[in-house]
């Protein structure tokens, strides 16, 4: 088996650009601001706000907040590519930690509030933060706790809405002329990348992503409407037909292990690798005789990344793996 993407080393010196401003691969610009840190202590006096319209409805939020808490990972990509680095966040409840794409140093900046879905209200008001920012699947049931906490912007679902989420998000942090740099930069690096691939053959090809997650009822495949499939779509990639549709996750049974085939096979779990049924299904017959796994093409991938790394800095991180693969 291939070992895996080393994303660590390969894109240590791309994580550094995009987090110090320099250029995004390809791009000729940075796509994130130098991080602003909230850990000091709200000003006292009246600050002026702006309303914002989120997937609830109107909501009035103070300009330029700083002390900020982001409910999902979806939320603290927005947030920190921004350059915020929220006062206190929620983690994935199968995940130690936060996403680890991040450096160490801003994470240590952050402090854990509980679980996604289930973040500790009493942990969030401790923080005093001036925005609360999470998705309405989520985090809608408790919106009138959190309310009373801090005023709470909630955006549409995590995955395939995270580009409009982005923008949600950038309007309640206020920083409108930042997102719009990290957009254009985004896209200057999807061309570039699409070029690569398709100088490199591999433009054609069709890419499968499967998840082994604990505690689903099978293996689960991605559809044109989530994040990676986003990602995907925007790089002009084929997929197999059972993950070319416009659905979002989609489970197989692993008598089904035929229809997550493809040219190109990326995995990961979520979980242990036992109960996900990862270590099971890579070690079985069914699992070894895919076109891909015999093609030396199926590569594990970091889950924190490619699926819990919903936002721009994830996007551009997932897409230097690809281009890394497909030799682009």
């Amino acid at each position: 088996m291939p070992h895996q993407l080393p994303r660590r080393a390969v894109l240590a010196g791309l994580g550094a650009a995009l987090l110090t401003g320099c250029a995004v691969p390809g791009t000729g610009r940075p796509h994130l601001l130098p991080p602003a840190t909230g850990t000091g202590s709200p000003s006292p006096q009246p600050t002026p706000s702006t309303t914002v319209t989120a997937a609830t409805g109107p909501v009035v939020v103070p300009m330029r907040p700083v002390r900020v808490v982001a409910l999902d990972t979806a939320e603290l990509d927005s947030a920190m590519t921004l350059g915020i680095t929220p006062v206190g966040a929620a983690k994935a409840p199968l995940d130690a930690g936060l996403p680890d794409y991040w450096p160490a140093s801003r994470l240590a900046q952050v402090a854990p509030v509980g679980d996604v879905g289930a973040a500790d209200p009493a942990r969030i008001a401790a923080l005093k933060p001036q925005l609360i920012l999470g998705n309405q699947p989520r985090d809608g049931a408790r919106l009138d706790a959190l309310t009373r906490i801090a005023p709470t912007v909630l955006g549409q679902g995590p995955g395939a809405p995270w580009k409009d989420n982005f923008q949600l998000h950038a309007a309640a942090l206020d920083r409108h002329e930042q997102a719009a740099a990290v957009v254009g930069a985004y896209g200057r690096h999807v061309a570039q990348a699409v070029q690569a691939i398709g100088a490199a053959g591999s433009g054609g090809r069709r890419i499968s992503v499967v998840r082994f997650v604990e505690g689903a009822t099978g293996i689960r495949t991605y559809g044109r409407q989530t994040f990676i499939g986003s990602v995907l779509t925007d790089l002009q990639l084929g997929r197999p037909d059972a993950q070319n549709v416009d659905r979002g996750e989609i489970e197989v049974t692993p008598d089904q292990l035929a229809q997550v085939d493809g040219d190109f096979l990326f995995h990961a779990t979520y979980g242990d690798p036992e109960r996900s049924g990862a270590a099971a299904v890579l070690a079985s017959p069914a699992w070894q005789a895919l076109g891909a796994v015999k093609a030396h093409r199926a590569f594990p991938v970091e889950d924190q990344l490619w699926f819990a790394g919903i936002g721009y800095t994830g996007a551009n991180l997932v897409i230097a793996d690809l281009q890394r693969a497909l030799g682009g």
